[in-house]
């Protein structure tokens, strides 16, 4: 599988925030949003009318790290996003919520917390584009990597083999090798990429 890569914009610098897009579009497959509540997570970022204005010929991977994310499906829909991923610690009704998604005819997704265990989507595995698997508590930016993502990479890919596997937290080079070879093929790095000299560089480095 190709190995994709999604800078994340929570570290990039808003004041200038579609520049900062535009200086890494070229070299990345994805741009990555993490959207946040403060209250699923203990941090505040933006919403959908910030992601309205947010210009690049990528597909844009939303992160949705919020409590009930049914209710703002369809305005992110509306803001132009290619994938939802909501979060399954704060889905009681999963399933409901990926068909809601899909039935926009955009990319679903779950991600897993760190203590959150990958069986717990075996019933809706056969109905996701892709799982992200958090390497880091999710809510912050420039955490440090959990080796333990990478046996839940492992597990994921040996239940679908061909499913897309996202993992976001603790990115950097040496990271992103463990977790290509556990067989992850997508990335998202932030503080690793917009925080680099030479993004361009930053992004291949991550490729493997």
């Amino acid at each position: 599988m190709k190995i994709q890569i999604a800078p994340s914009i929570l570290s990039a610098d808003f004041g200038k925030i579609n520049e900062e897009i535009a200086g890494v579009e070229p070299y990345a497959d994805l741009i990555h949003l993490d959207v946040m509540d403060g209250h699923f997570v203990p941090n505040i970022t933006f919403g959908q009318a910030i992601v309205k204005c947010l210009k690049t010929k990528l597909p844009m991977d939303c992160h949705l790290m919020i409590e009930h994310p049914e209710r703002f499906v369809e305005d992110f829909v509306k803001a132009g996003v290619a994938g939802l991923t909501v979060h399954q610690e704060v889905c009681p009704h999963l399933h409901r919520v990926i068909q809601q998604i899909k039935g926009f005819g955009i990319k679903a997704a779950v991600s897993l917390n760190p203590s959150t265990p990958v069986e717990t989507l075996v019933d809706v595995l056969d109905d996701l584009d892709m799982v992200l698997i958090m390497s880091v508590n999710p809510g912050f930016g420039g955490q440090n990597f959990i080796p333990r993502a990478l046996e839940k990479i492992r597990v994921l890919r040996a239940m679908k083999p061909d499913l897309d596997i996202e993992v976001d937290g603790g990115i950097n080079a040496e990271t992103a090798k463990m977790c290509i070879e556990a067989g992850a093929n997508i990335l998202v790095a932030g503080s690793y990429i917009f925080g680099a000299e030479d993004r361009a560089k930053a992004i291949e480095s991550l490729r493997g």
